[in-house]
């Protein structure tokens, strides 16, 4: 099942169940709108079905409490940047004003002159929860989507930690919508790509990531409690590369979709 929140004419956002041609729905690609939030109760289908085109697609999620973030989870991505993996997952925290949706522009910041694109899964939590053995992670996730862990890289190496230059907002595009029928096996191998302005930067796969999305749901929830809602971000692979206003970047999951978004310059 694909979950998204969604716009039409001018209302508020509500959520909605994508249905794709491709699946064999029977009719062209159509949202059918559901009533409630899924990530805190039951739904029921409104009966209202529009064409997915005449829509605009907002953040699947807006996180509860908090975006944790995964660095250096694939070996290439590290040595890109000289580094090697850490002997235990390294997290930080981005907050979730930085959250857009796909469509909506990424700000470039006048602080930074090198500003990066990095493509990622995401996983979306489903359940109040603390300290979850990596055997049970299935039964907290609710789903998966595509990121963008947008980041200042000259602000990272400037100020020794990463909360600024990861934390801005506009800095966490998530979408287009939340698959929720993917076990871990499947979402462990994954291709994930990423294009700026339909050129190929990034290409690789998630069983390339050095700790699966099992280990990182367990090692996260042993120091804070995760909220339905909550988004881990679970790392880049190697290819991450500078963005400048005008510039359109893409990431695409296998199984999940396409994101993408357009960086604009900050007004004054």
């Amino acid at each position: 099942m694909r979950i998204a929140r969604f716009v039409a004419d001018g209302g508020d956002p509500s959520y909605g169940i994508v249905e794709l041609e491709q699946d064999g729905a029977g009719h062209p690609d159509t949202i059918a709108a559901i009533s409630g939030d899924p990530l805190v109760g039951p739904v029921n289908y409104t009966g209202e079905r529009v064409p997915l085109g005449e829509v605009r697609l907002v953040a699947p999620v807006i996180p509860r409490s908090k975006v944790v973030a995964i660095g250096k989870n694939y070996a290439a991505h590290a040595a890109e940047f000289n580094s090697s993996v850490p002997a235990e997952p390294l997290t930080f925290l981005k907050p979730n004003t930085s959250v857009i949706g796909p469509g909506e522009p990424i700000v470039y910041p006048p602080e930074t002159e090198n500003l990066h694109f990095e493509g990622e899964l995401a996983v979306v939590i489903g359940r109040i929860c603390r300290r979850v053995p990596r055997d049970r992670a299935a039964e907290v996730i609710f789903g998966y989507t595509v990121a963008n862990d947008v980041t200042c890289r000259d602000l990272q190496a400037r100020d020794k930690q990463w909360t600024r230059a990861k934390g801005y907002d506009t800095f966490c595009p998530l979408g287009p919508w939340i698959v929720t029928h993917l076990s871990l096996d499947e979402v462990g191998d994954l291709s994930i790509a990423t294009t700026l302005n339909g050129v190929p930067q990034q290409s690789s796969r998630t069983s390339l990531m050095v700790r699966g999305v099992a280990e990182l749901v367990e090692f996260v929830s042993s120091y804070t409690t995760l909220l339905p809602g909550d988004v881990i971000l679970t790392g880049t692979p190697e290819g991450v590369g500078p963005m400048q206003p005008g510039d359109s970047v893409s990431v695409t999951i296998e199984s999940i979709g396409t994101l993408t978004n357009l960086v604009v310059a900050e007004e004054n």
